[in-house]
């Protein structure tokens, strides 16, 4: 549809639709904060539990109605994505409300802030609204998909809060993690040792008087949302697991991808082009150097899966062919055994459905099972390239950092993908042709 979905502020429409996309977009450049796109879902105003929130850090929703896609950039523009089945959304639920928040500055610094709300099946749009006068906000409450006589509305809210994505959660309900300060060190002659035990002889312990029941332990505390993400771009590039956190469990590295081409190159899972074959195959692979000098590699070619439990504590999941958040491509790096890691470069090919990555909007997140998540998106890929170096990984025993690399290879003739990393980052492996 044209502009006539365009919205004002306080402005609803019906949506007929079953399954939505909300797409929330902007303009970045120099000094525009980044922005991340939410969804809560609320019964009464509040959320039920910190699940109804969905964000970054907790991309889906245990009903499976709402998830976060990731995010496309095209040049200058900035697309986060959620997917919304309607038609799962339980009953209880009454809204489901789109929020924004802004890192590193205000939401009078975000240019071209807009909701745009389409229909899953074919991308239809089906309503638009451009915020026009943020000023100091640090959240925003763009929209709202709510029930009414039995059918779903969208309205268009334009609400700011100063006090950030922490401060928007709060407001309805969602239990924050917020680390607090860290407790002073102990000072003076033997500070940090334990203490003697004293040569005083004690009394014996008085018979017991019956009393009150001595009152059961307090129930654990509820889990808290952890807020934190780290985001890597071409002036910041790297980042240490370890003072993040990341020292222990697992990392599991995820690739999801939107794609849009109405002319050929590669499709997006919510809009087909014909000219381009339905099974359109991405590959997440690695390329491993353990501290003993093993190296090989990780990826469904070949079905060299890998193992979490045994060298090289790198085990490649599943083949996915979607590109979806809740799915796609997960490689997952057992952090127990990192000092056995001196490096380890993951890459993602094209197997079959397309000719170049032309068209690609990725979105690459590391995230370990303690500490805070890394990402970052790819650029627009400009060459003729099938295979793609996402992330390199590197230790020292100790550490691990992450390099974000978004770097697009283009082989030489006869030269398969695998064989273009090895090249290119110096493993200097044998190769032999595989199948999957």
């Amino acid at each position: 549809m044209g502009a006539d979905m365009s919205m004002s502020k306080g402005s609803n429409v019906p949506v007929g639709s079953p399954a939505v996309r909300v797409e929330l977009g902007r303009r970045s450049g120099p000094r525009v904060p980044d922005v991340d796109a939410s969804a809560l879902l609320l019964a009464s105003g509040r959320v039920r539990s910190d699940d109804d929130f969905v964000f970054y850090n907790q991309p889906r929703h245990p009903s499976g109605a709402v998830w976060h896609e990731g995010r496309r950039t095209a040049g200058d523009q900035v697309t986060d994505v959620l997917g919304i089945d309607l038609a799962r959304v339980e009953p209880a639920v009454e809204r489901v409300v789109l929020a924004a928040s802004a890192d590193g500055g205000t939401f009078g610094s975000v240019p071209g802030l807009f909701v745009r709300l389409l229909d899953a099946a074919d991308g239809t749009e089906l309503a638009r609204f451009d915020s026009t006068d943020a000023t100091v906000e640090t959240a925003f409450l763009l929209g709202e998909l709510y029930r009414r006589q039995g059918a779903w509305k969208f309205r268009a809210v334009g609400q700011g809060y100063g006090s950030g994505l922490a401060g928007l959660a709060a407001d309805f309900g969602i239990t924050v993690d917020e680390p607090g300060p860290a407790a002073a060190p102990a000072t003076g002659p033997g500070a940090g040792a334990a203490p003697a035990p004293s040569a005083v002889p004690q009394p014996a312990a008085p018979a017991p008087v019956a009393g009150p029941p001595v009152p059961a332990d307090p129930p654990p505390a509820a889990p808290r949302v952890r807020l934190g993400k780290v985001t890597l771009t071409k002036q910041a590039p790297s980042v240490s697991l370890t003072k993040q956190g990341g020292t222990s469990g697992v990392l599991r590295v995820n690739l999801n991808w939107q794609v849009q081409s109405p002319g050929g190159g590669l499709t997006g899972r919510f809009r087909k082009a014909p000219a381009v074959p339905e099974a359109l195959d991405l590959d997440l692979c690695a390329l491993y150097e353990l501290a003993d000098g093993r190296k090989g590699a990780v990826q469904a070619l070949g079905n060299a899966f890998g193992a979490l439990d045994r060298p090289p504590y790198i085990h490649l999941d599943g083949d996915d062919r979607t590109g979806a958040s809740e799915s796609g491509e997960n490689l997952t790096l057992n952090l127990d055994h990192r000092a056995a890691f001196r490096r380890i470069v993951v890459f993602v090919t094209i197997y079959e459905g397309a000719r170049s990555f032309a068209g690609l909007h990725a979105t690459v997140t590391l995230r370990p099972e303690h500490g805070a998540p890394v990402e970052f998106s790819l650029d627009e890929c400009t060459v003729p390239s099938t295979v793609c170096a996402l992330a390199l990984i590197t230790g020292d025993g100790r550490d691990l950092v992450v390099h974000r690399e978004a770097r697009y290879l283009v082989p030489e003739y006869g030269v398969s993908p695998q064989r273009t990393v090895d090249r290119a980052y110096g493993w200097n492996m044998d190769w032999s042709p595989g199948r999957k």
